[in-house]
């Protein structure tokens, strides 16, 4: 199974009051393993930046005045996730944003729900942790996901701190670490079995000796008088 781990930044919280969307950021799983495959992009908005957006993603209206605009990246993009399942935390807000910005594409791209299936993992971690704190931060705290190089929201980071934690919440590998290193290296983390050779010298067997066998009767038949005879009376 594909799966792609999906966040993003955005200009403000409404796309109704024409926000648009920043930065995507997208890791892979395949099969629940990372493959090193990931998808990233920054985007010139074509308005400003809400203040309070730039306190949580710390991204400026300066940094993205040379970034690609969405319409120059949307095919890339769809490609990179067709056919997968996204794995998004809080998923109306992402698919309501990259909706409006396919929206405001020639109408022929469709919507998100025409390239893939997404699943929801804030739904998800509700379901499974009722009544308590699901934020991203809160579920690395309960799954002890180390998130301590986050000190801003980024795309990238969060989707895959998110990878990290959708993997723990649904009992697959306990870490992405590792994977990360084998996907470097083109490895894949293997279990080795150290197998005892048949050629080895026997281990030595020690007996007991009279004395201590005697000790050991005298134990058996003291333990017999003081409870079954008793039980049995």
């Amino acid at each position: 199974m594909r799966q792609i781990v999906l966040d993003t930044e955005t200009t403000g919280l409404e796309p109704s009051d024409g926000h648009r969307i920043i930065e995507i950021g997208c890791v892979e799983l395949v099969n629940r393993k990372f493959t090193g495959n990931h998808y990233h992009q920054y985007l010139q908005p074509d308005r400003e930046i809400d203040e309070g957006a730039i306190e949580v993603h710390g991204i400026t209206n300066e940094f993205l005045a040379d970034k690609p605009r969405f319409v120059d990246v949307v095919d890339e993009f769809l490609e990179f996730i067709e056919g997968a399942e996204l794995v998004i935390h809080n998923a109306p807000f992402d698919v309501g944003f990259l909706d409006h910005e396919l929206n405001l594409l020639d109408s022929s791209k469709g919507k998100l729900s025409d390239y893939c299936t997404v699943l929801d993992t804030l739904v998800l971690a509700r379901q499974m942790h009722p009544g308590q704190r699901n934020s991203l931060d809160a579920l690395c705290k309960r799954y002890d996901i180390d998130n301590s190089h986050r000190e801003l929201h980024g795309a990238l980071l969060d989707s895959e701190i998110l990878a990290d934690v959708y993997l723990r919440m649904t009992g697959g590998q306990t870490s992405l670490t590792l994977g990360r290193q084998n996907a470097a290296n083109q490895q894949t983390a293997e279990t080795t079995i150290r197998r005892i050779s048949s050629n080895r010298q026997p281990l030595k067997v020690i007996k007991a000796s009279e004395q201590e066998a005697e000790a050991h009767l005298k134990k058996l038949e003291s333990l017999n008088n003081a409870i079954w005879n008793q039980q049995e009376g």
